[in-house]
């Protein structure tokens, strides 16, 4: 198929949310797209919100794909799994050798290193590319994570520039290494934001059932925080939250919603994976067994009346001593929780050769993307001076940073905890640290027991070589 003026230039198949709004982006930046939805009525959403008229909808494959310009360059936007593979299946037999696929889904990453593979093979370029930002961000500007065939991503460099969100000139997407790290970053990213909501809703469960604090007064601390250090995208849309009243009512929509949080999966992937890199990221575990926890509603309900609270009220003294306790636990918690992603992500990377840059994924997470905060900064510029760092938490501007913020997490957590607050994420943070910062754990005591029960050997202290003991005699037994 030969290039003429009246094809266009890129294709998006799957026009919901995500796809139509990065569509739209690149119509702004004049790019002309077609996209491809069974329903109609998506495609005929496109062309109307279509700012400058031009992108064109579709509900049939064969016309979309013949419409573009060659060699092709099409992104699919659809549910991770089965489907993606029959998108694939579907579309290969219309395109040619040379065609660049993009998965811009949330594909687990060994589904991505498999259609690498398979595609890689029969002649076709394909990468998968970690989109982050939610709506507004695929519409103005999102976080964007490509990885796999690099020469496809350099076809698509400028377009994917030109859409990403910008952060002092710097667009917030970058070749992220081979196969599927793209994936796996994003997968690793929305892990660390599992985290940081748990955080968030722990930190509104202390302000409201323990310093007993109206909706207003929550808010008022959610807005003073996102103002400071802390600020942050999930800081600022919860101070929106804490304003919002359904037209007509009176109240908060907050208060009206269930208490049962769903999820799609990509946390669960997180722990799952971090578990074969041995790679401890309890604060990220705990947030999504507790997502898990929260869908037991009816046990919840039932447990409530068995075990009435008759635990002490929240130990507070001065509340705005307190309040300052609250922010550096938060901090402190909030610092854990990235740098056990990003020690995740050093694992990943020696273990699949990604050969990550760490401060590159710090710098292009700081804009468009849900777990932008101002504390990427720090990450980036630990990562900058030190590319070698093994682990954030012993970079010299970071410990300062942590330690000045232990006090507080020390003091607001034992307070939750012998209140009865569920802290779990908060607890989990401060255990992590303290084992981190201890030069001899218990676990000799672990393998002791292993080698008692299972002859699984042990190594002593400064003697090489393994061992095993018979512990107690064998008539013993």
């Amino acid at each position: 198929m030969s290039d003429t003026t009246d094809k266009y230039d890129f294709g998006m198949i799957g026009l919901g949310t995500m796809g139509r709004n990065l569509l739209l982006n690149m119509g702004d930046h004049g790019v002309k797209g077609a996209g491809f939805d069974k329903d109609a009525s998506k495609g005929q959403l496109l062309e109307q919100e279509s700012t400058h008229k031009n992108l064109k909808g579709f509900s049939e494959v064969e016309p979309f794909v013949k419409s573009l310009k060659s060699p092709r360059a099409i992104m699919m936007l659809v549910p991770a799994g089965k489907i993606v593979d029959d998108v694939i299946a579907e579309l290969l037999p219309l395109l040619d050798k040379g065609d660049i696929l993009i998965d811009g889904g949330n594909s687990h990453f060994t589904d991505t290193n498999r259609r690498v593979d398979e595609l890689e093979a029969q002649g076709f370029h394909f990468f998968g590319m970690g989109i982050s930002g939610g709506e507004e961000g695929a519409r103005r500007g999102p976080s964007m994570m490509p990885g796999g065939d690099k020469d496809a991503y350099n076809v698509m460099k400028p377009i994917l520039e030109s859409i990403a969100a910008k952060v002092d000139g710097a667009p917030c997407v970058t070749y992220i290494g081979p196969g599927a790290s793209g994936h796996f970053v994003k997968m690793v990213h929305n892990g660390i934001e599992y985290g940081i909501m748990q955080l968030i809703a722990e930190t509104y469960e202390v302000l409201k059932t323990g310093l007993k604090l109206d909706n207003e007064a929550i808010g008022k601390v959610f807005t003073k925080w996102n103002d400071g250090r802390l600020s942050s995208f999930l800081l600022e849309i919860t101070k929106d939250i804490f304003h919002y009243k359904a037209p007509g009512t009176d109240h908060l929509l907050l208060d009206d919603i269930k208490d049962e949080a769903k999820a799609k999966g990509t946390g669960k992937w997180t722990s799952q994976v971090a578990m074969d890199l041995q790679a401890p990221i309890p604060s990220i575990d705990t947030a999504v067994s507790m997502r898990d926890l929260s869908k037991y509603k009816e046990m919840r309900l039932e447990a409530a009346k068995v075990y009435s609270k008759t635990a002490p009220k929240l130990d507070v003294g001065n509340t705005d001593e307190f309040l300052e306790a609250l922010e550096q636990a938060y901090y402190f918690s909030m610092v854990i929780t990235y740098a056990q992603g990003m020690f995740m992500l050093s694992n990943a990377s020696k273990e699949y050769q990604y050969d990550l840059h760490l401060d590159e994924i710090a710098k292009i997470w700081r804009g468009g993307c849900i777990i932008r905060s101002t504390f990427l900064n720090d990450i980036y510029n630990a990562y900058k001076s030190n590319a070698k760092l093994s682990h954030l938490l012993l970079d010299a501007g970071v410990e300062k940073l942590v330690s000045a913020a232990v006090p507080g997490a020390r003091k607001v957590i034992s307070s939750a905890i012998a209140a009865g607050i569920a802290v779990p994420s908060y607890a989990a943070s401060i255990s992590y640290f303290d084992n981190f910062r201890t030069g001899r754990m218990p676990s000799n005591l672990t393998q002791a027991q292993r080698d008692y029960f299972g002859a699984h050997t042990y190594e002593l202290v400064g003697k090489e070589g393994t061992f095993h003991t018979q512990w107690v005699p064998k008539s013993d037994h």
